[in-house]
Order: C-alpha cells, then structure tokens, then sequence
C-alpha cells in the first residue's frame, strides 16, 4: 500500500512539488517557535535558586567617577551604607551585589580544566547575601567573619559548576583554578543551581566571590538588595532615599522591587516569542489554505481516475484513505528534508545552550503539527472523492 501510494505520488511530482516544499519551510519556522518555547518551558520548571518576594534591589549611580574609574568625591564605606538601611524597622536584612537578580548584566569568565573549556558566571557578594536572597547550601558553608585574614580567597559554587570541575568529588575545600597566579581561590561551600536572570533562563555555572565590606580592600557597592517585611508598601521607598541621599550626596539611588523586575525581564524574553508564534501561525493558516485549494483541485483534475476505481469496486472508504495516504506522503517527503537540516544544529553545536532534550522534544512535537495540520487540510477535499460517481468518469470518454 505505501509502495503504490509512493508511486503515485511520484508520477505527479511536479504538482506535489509545491505542497512538499511548503511543508519543509512551514517545518522550519514551526520548529524554530517550538524549539524556543519548550527551551523556555524546560527552563521555568527548573529551581530558580533565589527568592525574589518581598526583596528589592537599590542600584547606586556613583556619578563622582573620573576617567579613570576612581571615585572623585569622599568615598562612603560599604559598611557604613548597609547599616544605615538596616536601621529601618521595615528591613529584615541587607546586603551588597556587584550584579543585581534580573539585571540582565552578567559577567563571565573561562577556564581549561582536565582538556574541557568551561564557562562560568561570576558575582561578588557580602556575607549577609545568602540570608537576603534565601539561597540553600548543600554543601560547605557561606561567608562569614571567620573567613577573615585568610592567605586565600573564598568562593561558593552552584551544583552545576562543582560537577562540571569536580565531579563526584567533594569540592568543598580545594582551589578553584580562576587563572590569577597570584591569589589562591579555595571553594568553601556548595549551594543550589542559582540563574541570576530569571526563570526563563539556562542553568549556568556560577561563583560567588566574598566582597569583605570591613576589610581594607572592600569592593565599592554597585547595588544593594533589601529584604523587606511582608506588607511594607512602595511608601517606604521615598524613606530609604532620602537616608541613602543624606548619606552620599554625590550618588544616585533607583530602587525596584525585583518583583517588578522580574516581571520586565520575562517581558523581554517572552514577548519577540510570542511575536514570532504569531507569524508562524498566520504561516500555518496560509499554508492550511493553499493546501486546501491545491488539494481540491488535484481531486477536481482526477475525476476520471477516481470515477474508475469507483467503477471497478473501490469503496468511498478506501478512496478517502488513498487521498489522505498521498498527503501524509507528501509530507513525509517535505518533513524528511526538513529533519536533515535540523539536525545539524546540534550536531555542529550552532544554538550550544539548547541540550539534546529539548531539540528532541521539540522535534516530535513539531513533526506531529505538521502532520495534523496536513491530515485537516486534507479532510474536506479527500471527502469531496468519495463522491465521484463511476459514471462521472464516462464524461472524459
């Protein structure tokens, strides 16, 4: 049955042409939807690693800065800030980040380790980040006051990472090799898969370097994060301006809930897909209708041929069938060329944040699209075959 339905495909290879290669494009830009939407999907479902409730984030605009990066006017110690925004009986804790959560601003770096090259993120905190942000050690420890005077650097590390350098191996307590010959970078605690971006993004490698705020080299402080009590309204943010402005008078204070923040960065991420979903389904629909018309006039040009089937016994059933076989094998051939060129993708490592899964996944669900939209396309005029009469065909005589 297949054999025959490949042959009388064949024998009408220019007509079909134009249905197969509207298939292989519609594959395509179906795929490339998918392939993003369960790439986010995958992603959301996955621990985000950080609590964004009730947290938000003040960015410092250090505007006293020469060309040179240094400060220009009296520099305020990070100590000192952060103690004045506990001061507040509405801040439940406080701490300072180079990179804020759903900053969208990252910072990076590379590594050869054991012949592999890995990519990791990187931020530098104070001690009390972990409490603000409620990330989970589950292994080792977090910063702290004992970490001081050490003739070494303290870094944590995701769970990602310490597999990805370590293995099965405890990382806790051996050097992390970041390339600076100089200092000595141990690992002191493991915590949970963190994604500084949101829930949208990819699971990373991250480190966290210690930013020591009483310590003689302390970090300036880019963005502080607040963990405010439940209830506190957006009222209390003109409060905490005004004490940071006293404070530096020379600096710049924004403050965002990261609810809001995040919800701006899922805006970025989601709204150029959904966008894209919109062109693709309009594609569908143009394609849903040329197929149709294609179709019906295939069926209107083969009157004879079916007439004569009819005549010779062929059942309304099994005429239905044969047209709907002949599309399935259309498709088939349209879905075949575009399987060749997907699969390159992950094989030259194009789009290498996507994993295996996820382009197999996001291949089913697109061949089966194609296939249901094809089979619909071809309901109506399959069924408009099984109404050729055997005497229609005496017409072409």
């Amino acid at each position: 049955m297949i054999k025959h339905l490949i042959k009388m495909v064949w024998n009408r290879k220019r007509v079909n042409f134009l249905m197969t290669l509207e298939i292989f494009i519609s594959f395509l830009v179906l795929f490339a939807v998918i392939l993003f939407a369960v790439y986010y999907t995958d992603n959301y479902r996955q621990p985000l690693g950080f609590e964004y409730r009730n947290v938000w984030n003040v960015s410092i605009d250090r505007s006293g800065i020469d060309n040179k990066g240094e400060t220009v006017g009296p520099e305020i110690p990070p100590s000192h800030l952060l103690s004045n925004v506990r001061d507040f009986d509405e801040v439940e804790d406080a701490a300072g980040v180079s990179l804020a959560p759903y900053s969208l601003s990252n910072s990076n770096s590379v590594i050869e380790h054991n012949g592999r090259t890995i990519w990791y993120g990187f931020n530098r905190v104070t001690d009390s980040f972990k409490d603000v942000m409620g990330l989970t050690i589950v292994a080792g420890k977090w910063f702290g006051p004992e970490d001081d005077g050490a003739n070494w650097q303290p870094v944590v590390i995701n769970q990602r990472l310490a597999r990805d350098m370590f293995g099965s191996e405890d990382p806790v307590g051996k050097n992390f090799p970041t390339g600076n010959d100089t200092d000595i970078t141990r690992v002191i605690g493991v915590i949970t898969d963190f994604r500084q971006d949101g829930e949208y993004a990819g699971l990373d490698n991250y480190l966290f370097f210690r930013n020591d705020i009483n310590g003689a080299e302390a970090s300036p402080l880019q963005n502080i994060v607040v963990h405010v009590r439940p209830g506190t309204t957006a009222a209390f943010e003109e409060k905490l301006i005004e004490r940071l402005q006293a404070t530096a008078r020379d600096w710049t204070f924004d403050i965002e809930p990261l609810t809001s923040m995040r919800e701006q960065v899922s805006q970025i991420r989601l709204i150029p897909l959904i966008a894209a979903g919109v062109v693709a389904g309009f594609l569908m629909i143009m394609v849903a209708l040329g197929l149709v018309g294609v179709l019906w006039l295939n069926v209107t040009q083969r009157t004879k041929e079916i007439g004569l089937r009819r005549a010779k016994g062929a059942t309304a059933r099994k005429i239905h069938t044969q047209i709907l076989g002949e599309l399935v094998v259309i498709a088939s051939f349209g879905l075949m060329l575009g399987i060749i060129v997907v699969v390159q993708i992950p094989i030259l490592d194009v789009i290498s944040f996507i994993s295996a899964r996820v382009y197999a996944y996001s291949l089913s669900i697109s061949v089966l699209l194609i296939y249901i939209l094809t089979l619909l396309c071809g309901l109506y005029p399959s069924r408009l075959a099984t109404r050729v009469q055997p005497a229609e065909a005496l017409h072409y005589e």
